[in-house]
């Protein structure tokens, strides 16, 4: 079995792990990156080489889109499309990491998969356009492509405990503000449930079972390491980051119950406070 990663990260790293015994190829678009990938054990495929992806995707029975779309839309659909029409391959799962950011803000209210899209910056919007044009290429190419929405991933080497640390943790008071998170082995279990069972044109929230401040979060992490919380500071987006204004911009909860019903998975890590002590007790 061949899985293929487009875009290999955090989520595309943790599937592969899961997924033991297949084959795993990935793309890469520096020398290095393609180095420590073979070191790893993967078989790495330069991202615009069309040819060896075809080459590749001749063999395979899954494909994973895991790289964001940019100005051009999503890099990944300029490559793959071509490869899967040149190698004729029909792969029995194709899956497309999305965001909860194509919902945007909704003052707290739960969203579900067929709720209204209302992305509210750039790189939502930019989402729903991947989102939009790789279900239609499932549709025109007659291909099981399935779209999966994902909110912040948090895990080992990634997590509230790195960043008090490294004393970049922050815990800002943002009242009534609450925020979805998934433990990336809770994605990888729901990806490799979705590529058990697929859907052409499935749509899934995959995410933990409580939304909750980052703040709550941060606190936590902090009493299991024994620390001082960091103190709360008041909410101010014109002081933030881009990135960090566009995270506070929104407020939403994100419910997994179709993945549940469809696919059959549940989160191992129901909430950020079984997550964080599974990655403590893991030395992370």
């Amino acid at each position: 079995m061949r899985l293929f990663i487009y875009g290999y990260g955090f989520a595309g790293q943790a599937l592969a792990q899961r997924l033991r015994g297949w084959n795993v190829s990935a793309t890469f678009r520096t020398p290095e990156a393609g180095a420590a990938m073979a070191a790893d054990g993967l078989d790495p495929v330069a991202a615009d080489d069309i040819g060896a992806v075809a080459e590749r995707l001749a063999s395979c029975q899954a494909i994973l889109i895991t790289a964001p779309p940019g100005p051009e839309g999503c890099p990944a659909l300029q490559v793959l499309v071509p490869a899967l029409a040149r190698a004729q391959a029909f792969p029995d799962w194709i899956g497309y990491l999305s965001t909860t950011g194509v919902y945007g803000d909704r003052g707290g209210g739960w969203v579900f998969e067929d709720s209204r899209l209302a992305a509210q910056s750039t790189e939502g919007a930019r989402r729903v356009g991947a989102e939009r044009d790789w279900l239609e290429v499932g549709r025109g190419m007659g291909l099981t492509v399935t779209v999966h929405r994902l909110p912040g991933i948090y895990g080992p080497g990634r997590s509230a405990f790195d960043r008090l640390r490294e004393g970049r943790a922050r815990r800002i008071d943002a009242p009534g503000q609450v925020f979805s998170r998934i433990h990336v082995d809770d994605l990888a279990a729901g990806l490799d449930a979705s590529m058990a069972r697929p859907r052409a044109g499935g749509v899934y929230n995959l995410c933990d079972d409580e939304p909750a401040a980052n703040s709550d979060v941060v606190a936590y992490a902090a009493r299991l390491l024994g620390m001082a919380p960091p103190p709360e500071e008041p909410l101010d987006l014109e002081a933030m980051t881009p990135q960090a204004r566009r995270f506070y911009a929104e407020s939403k909860r994100v419910a997994n119950a179709r993945a549940k019903a469809e696919l059959g998975w549940r989160p191992v890590y129901p909430t950020y406070r079984e997550g964080l002590a599974a990655i403590l007790a893991a030395g992370g």
